[in-house]
């Protein structure tokens, strides 16, 4: 149900690569939260004079009905984000871990809650035999006593 997400490139050439594995990691994100309303991915590679390497910073903002989900991966120091697939990868990981507490925070009743209030059907000969049982070991209690 995602209407819509842009992607903003600062200081990269936008590749159909790049493009297509943010939309690989978006339409996996859905998975997490069906209801995005829209999103925005940042894709930064800041001038850095004092790095050999260029770092990739990755920015997320998701908007749901619920909430808005920020996540922002901007580590100079970290060597593995000089790689842009990996700073992507990382920074949707988290929003995913992200999605995945809110779910378990805000479910409208606890799973162990719902099953102790459903009251099952039971077919009358399955009745029958839990009757038996409860007998049997109220004989077998009384004959111990």
């Amino acid at each position: 149900m995602t209407n819509e997400f842009q992607v903003v490139y600062h200081n990269i050439d936008q590749t159909e690569a790049i493009s297509e594995a943010v939309q690989k990691r978006i339409d996996k994100l859905e998975r997490y939260c069906d209801h995005i309303i829209n999103g925005r991915v940042v894709l930064d590679s800041p001038h850095n004079n004092h790095h050999k390497g260029r770092v990739y910073s990755v920015t997320l903002e998701i908007h749901t009905p619920e909430l808005e989900v920020r996540v922002n991966q901007d580590q100079h120091d970290n060597h593995a984000h000089e790689d842009l697939y990996i700073a992507i990868r990382d920074a949707f990981n988290v929003a995913e871990r992200q999605f995945k507490s809110i779910d378990k925070k805000h479910r409208a009743t606890p799973l162990h809650q719902e099953i102790e209030g459903m009251t099952p059907d039971v077919d009358p000969a399955a009745k029958e035999v839990l009757d038996e049982e409860e007998v049997m070991e109220e004989i077998n209690s009384e004959a111990a006593a």
